[in-house]
């Protein structure tokens, strides 16, 4: 068994469509652990107050992995190392991980014993509306998860090597160790610790996700060790440092942006930020199948055909990914809309996880899921121009599209809160008429509003830089956008026809309601996307026909080991 998974590591995953796929697939899997633990959460705490103490305490950690992490991460690395490579210099390529893992850590352990000292004032930044108690709670879990960040930044930095080798099932595999790390912290170590033991499980899952990137820096042949820069050796460094400052300041907004979203939630009703953070996580399930997993399988290639400077094979590539991501997500985005009671009824419906909870995080899904396209074309432009070590324009875009968000936000609620028509409007078409705390889906509202506003800008600029492509993507956006209303309409009136049949009242009726919805929707949209002869179900299904080569690996025989 332990030689077929070394077998399996040592596949080479060359194919967009293929390399997307595996880590679709490792990544649902990931997912599915993600929503386990969500649903654990759920049934244990209820959208209460003690989840919003602890998706609260995950922001200063998150704000540091990105603010120092990012400076060494494998967007920025993966550009450096494949001149190496093309230069034929494997040790100095090993040579640059190793001080770049080196200088990460000390900088990170230096700048986590900061944010320790200050984390009574951070907390009250990140949670204004919480009061002393639950402060002190926020402050001592969110210095027990200051540990993540070093762990995870140092798996980021031999991720680089997982990448660039193009062996995908490595890079999937870690979050979902990781996943595995907090869901035995909250079975485990939570009835010990209480939420303390919520906070270690977090830190073990960052050492699961470190230790499975080992096994690649080996079959590649390094060996990553302590090693400070000296003399010169601090000028390639400071380049990456120089590529990586717009990118840091980019991805900060982005967490400052949700900080400022969870500050404006501790001040409306109790778990709203849990309500915010549990529909947050389901609607990252098809951001990570699609987005992530298409962005990070070609970032690799584009390093390589802009580096070679074959511009019209990257503009090309780009195109390609462009249309599969639109080609899933409108389908996706209006199926999770249709079906969002269900989902959350069935993945987070359990033990003190209330009916009103179950309606909010409903409705936030559905106002997330409405900018689904535009997060996952924006992660593609975004790794498209990091690609091309051109940082400054994701950092303007991104940074002016998230103080956007944050402004938006607090008008957005003071609208909701003074303007009777715009609320009674806004409960109607999201269906929480009546219902306590509904101007918190003012939050997932905003960032809605935001992404959209932020992919309009990027995908023009970008055009600006490198080339129109929309108008040879427009039959992928009507194919899949009737597609999409075909199936959305197909499972609305699917629910309603099997009402009867089903005992909604039971997790085993409502999942077999929806189950079934979604199928008839899916055929329905599969038939129409048949007749339009789509391009891209035809390519989907070569890709799944396609079987992925093989590469054989320069390392000793383990009899000489």
């Amino acid at each position: 068994m332990v030689s077929a998974f070394l077998r399996l590591l040592q596949r080479e995953w060359s194919g967009l469509h293929q390399a997307a796929l595996l880590l679709a697939g490792a990544s649902l899997l990931s997912q599915f652990l993600g929503l386990l633990r969500d649903r654990l959460l759920a049934g244990t705490f209820g959208a209460g107050r003690e989840l919003d103490i602890y998706y609260a305490a995950f922001r200063i950690p998150d704000l540091l992995y990105v603010t120092v992490a990012s400076f060494v991460s494998v967007t920025v690395l993966i550009p450096v190392l494949t001149r190496y490579r093309g230069r034929g210099s494997r040790e100095e390529e090993g040579n640059f991980l190793s001080r770049a893992g080196t200088v990460f850590a000390s900088a990170c352990a230096g700048v986590s014993l900061i944010l320790f000292a200050i984390m009574p004032t951070l907390a009250a930044f990140v949670a204004p509306g919480f009061d002393a108690i639950a402060l002190k709670e926020l402050i001592f879990l969110a210095r027990l998860m200051l540990l993540s960040p070093l762990l995870l930044g140092l798996s980021g930095v031999l991720g680089s090597v997982t990448q660039l080798e193009k062996r995908f099932v490595l890079y999937a595999l870690a979050p979902v160790l990781y996943n595995m790390g907090i869901i035995g912290g909250l079975l485990f170590l939570f009835p010990i610790f209480g939420l303390p033991g919520l906070a270690l499980g977090v830190v073990f899952g960052a050492v699961l996700h470190l230790s499975i990137q080992f096994p690649a820096v080996r079959l590649a042949g390094y060996s990553f060790k302590v090693s400070l820069p000296r003399g010169g050796e601090w000028s390639e460094l400071r380049h990456v440092i120089a590529l990586s400052i717009p990118r840091t300041i980019t991805l900060a907004a982005h967490q400052l942006s949700l900080t400022g979203l969870f500050a404006l939630a501790s001040l409306l009703n109790v778990g709203s930020i849990a309500i915010f953070t549990f529909a947050w996580n389901l609607q990252s399930v098809p951001l990570a199948l699609l987005g992530v997993s298409y962005s990070v399988a070609a970032f690799p290639t584009l390093s390589e055909l802009h580096a070679r400077g074959q511009r019209e094979q990257f503009v090309g590539y780009m195109r390609e990914a462009a249309r599969h991501l639109i080609f899933w997500s409108l389908p996706i985005s209006a199926l999770v809309i249709v079906l969002r009671a269900h989902i959350v009824r069935v993945i987070l419906g359990s033990g003190s996880f209330d009916w009103i909870a179950t309606r909010l995080t409903a409705a936030a899904l559905a106002l997330l899921c409405i900018s689904l396209v535009a997060q996952n074309l924006v992660l593609l432009f975004v790794r498209g121009y990091y690609a091309c070590e051109k940082t400054r324009v994701p950092l303007v875009v991104n940074t002016l599209s998230s103080l956007g968000i944050i402004a938006l936000a607090p008008l957005l609620v003071f609208l909701f809160t003074r303007l009777p028509l715009f609320a009674q409007t806004m409960e109607r078409l999201l269906r929480v008429e009546g219902l306590p705390g509904t101007s918190a889906l003012m939050i997932p509202l905003a960032f809605t509003i935001g992404l959209i506003i932020n992919v309009v800008i990027i995908w023009r600029l970008f055009e600006r830089d490198y080339g129109k492509f929309l108008s040879t993507i427009y039959d992928t956006l009507y194919q899949s956008l009737a597609a999409a209303l075909l199936i959305g309409t197909t499972a609305y009136y699917t629910l309603i026809a099997v009402a009867g049949f089903f005992n909604t009242g039971t997790f085993l009726g409502i999942a077999l309601q929806g189950l079934l919805a979604a199928l008839f929707g899916i055929a329905a949209g599969v038939i129409l996307l048949i007749v339009f002869d789509s391009r891209e179900l035809s390519e989907l299904m070569a890709a799944l026909k396609k079987k992925a080569p093989r590469r054989k690996l320069v390392l000793p025989e383990p009899e000489g080991l």
